[in-house]
């Protein structure tokens, strides 16, 4: 007689009290849970409603930063799959230790406090600081276009605009002139019970057209002015450190947009980036990486193409983070410039940034230079000197192995192809949520390489002795 372990599917379960033993010692879910606990969630509550203006309770904000964690972590961000993994599983269900908050909620909570979310890259990287992650001997930078919420099909040039503005005033003037003339007609029309102040359907959508072409419009008129603006308080300042006198030729506010200037219409603050040789909507996502532990520092999203103008921005950041400048930064030629290289020399950090695009394979074959640096050397020959030097080709060759890493881990296998948000600030809150999760990633993977391989399995309550009394003692 074969024999089968005991089925009995209308047998009621007796589930255990504790979820957190439904899942194996040193899962990610259970690290993940310990060190939540310990973030400073201060910034969430002071987003919250006042309790004493009574309503129905909301949920618990360290269940719902758990949850979107490590959402995150996997490559959710679809607010309706995480309330479906809420219910189908285990590792979820855990952490929100069976509350089951429905999507609308918990989009609400992420969009209420997408700042305090973002601000939590930097309480990861105290916590790794304190792990010993952070290094600081080398980081690199580097940016990453990322597919906007938009298409680029949906982008209409200033001339455009001109031309289908008159259009469509032309055939709402058209629609009227009938109306007034067909005025039997246009009741029939418009049925026994409009009393006839009301738009019809057709009427209604070009107005909405006429209004967002009319909105965008503004928009590019708007960026014009600012765009001479900020070039003329640059020629200015040139001028004056020159000690020379500057008039500028036009007034600012007298700018227009050039015919061919464009603007997206679904997410005008977007803009036609160049990605994978191809031209896409897009955003510029900008991370500065620890070469050693591949822990994200800083992060940003900007809607400026170009690298060079984040230099600055995202080196602040990682000194402000991380507590001290790094001892050597690197970062590819779209970086290089004499600014760049000042700001770098004012922190006393050595910079290695080509001067311009070279393959890797040719770091290979490049010669190292002899004899003695020429009095006469510029900048730039200098920086091409040092980078062709073996030190040098060692040195920057980890610029390829560190940040591009954590933008391919983020893109295929979290699934950061494309912003689900709309606009630059909300998209460069929830990219640093994201750099956060990445950080807790490695922080995870560096526990489990330290007790899992050393064989027994531990207690849960004892599982995260050492992260825990580290972030204790940071944040």
């Amino acid at each position: 007689m074969k024999r089968f372990i005991t089925f009995d599917p209308d047998q009621p379960l007796l589930l255990p009290v504790d979820m957190r033993t439904a899942l194996p010692a040193g899962h990610a879910a259970l690290l993940l849970a310990d060190i939540a606990e310990q973030f400073d969630l201060s910034e969430v509550h002071a987003g919250l409603e006042d309790e004493a203006l009574g309503g129905r309770p909301g949920f618990d904000p360290r269940m719902m930063v758990r949850v979107w964690l490590y959402a995150y972590l996997v490559g959710i961000r679809s607010s309706r799959k995480l309330a479906l993994a809420l219910i189908e599983n285990i590792a979820f269900r855990m952490l929100a230790n069976n509350q089951t908050p429905q999507y609308w909620a918990l989009n609400r909570f992420r969009s209420r406090h997408r700042g305090a979310l973002g601000n939590l890259l930097l309480q990861t990287v105290s916590l790794a600081s304190e792990l010993g992650l952070v290094k600081l001997g080398v980081v690199a930078i580097d940016g990453t276009k990322i597919r906007a919420n938009a298409s680029k099909h949906k982008a209409l040039s200033y001339g455009r605009m001109i031309e289908r503005e008159a259009a469509l005033r032309a055939e709402v003037e058209a629609f009227l002139r009938q109306s007034e003339e067909v005025d039997a007609e246009e009741d029939r029309a418009l049925g026994p019970d409009d009393d006839g102040s009301s738009l019809p359907p057709e009427l209604q959508d070009v107005q909405a057209r006429r209004r967002k072409i009319a909105d965008a419009k503004r928009e590019l008129e708007r960026r014009a002015r600012a765009k001479v603006a900020s070039d003329q308080t640059k020629r200015r300042e040139r001028a004056h450190d020159q000690g020379k006198a500057y008039a500028p030729r036009q007034d600012a506010e007298e700018a227009v947009p050039g015919a061919a200037d464009q603007i997206n219409l679904t997410d005008p603050e977007s803009r036609i980036m160049t990605s994978g040789g191809a031209f896409v909507q897009a955003f510029n996502a900008q991370a500065a990486v620890d070469a050693e532990t591949h822990i994200v520092l800083a992060a940003m999203v900007t809607n400026q193409a170009a690298d060079a103008p984040h230099f600055e921005p995202i080196t602040k950041q990682v000194i402000a983070n991380a507590g001290a400048a790094p001892e050597l930064l690197l970062a590819d030629a779209g970086y290089h410039s004499e600014a760049n290289l000042a700001y770098a020399d004012a922190f006393e950090i050595d910079a290695l940034i080509p001067a311009g695009k070279v393959k890797h394979s040719q770091w290979r074959q490049r010669q190292a230079p002899r004899g003695r640096i020429p009095n006469a050397i510029t900048p730039k020959e200098l920086m091409q000197r040092r980078l062709a030097t073996q030190r040098g080709k060692r040195a920057y060759a980890l610029r390829q192995g560190s940040v591009e890493p954590v933008f391919g881990s983020t893109k295929q296998h979290r699934g950061l192809r494309q912003f689900l948000h709309r606009g630059v600030e909300k998209n460069h809150h929830l990219f640093r949520f994201d750099m956060a999760a990445h950080n807790l990633m490695k922080i995870i993977k560096h526990h489990q390489r330290l007790t899992l391989p050393q064989g027994a399995p531990q207690h849960p309550t004892k599982r995260l002795a050492r992260v825990t009394n580290a972030a204790h003692a940071v944040i």
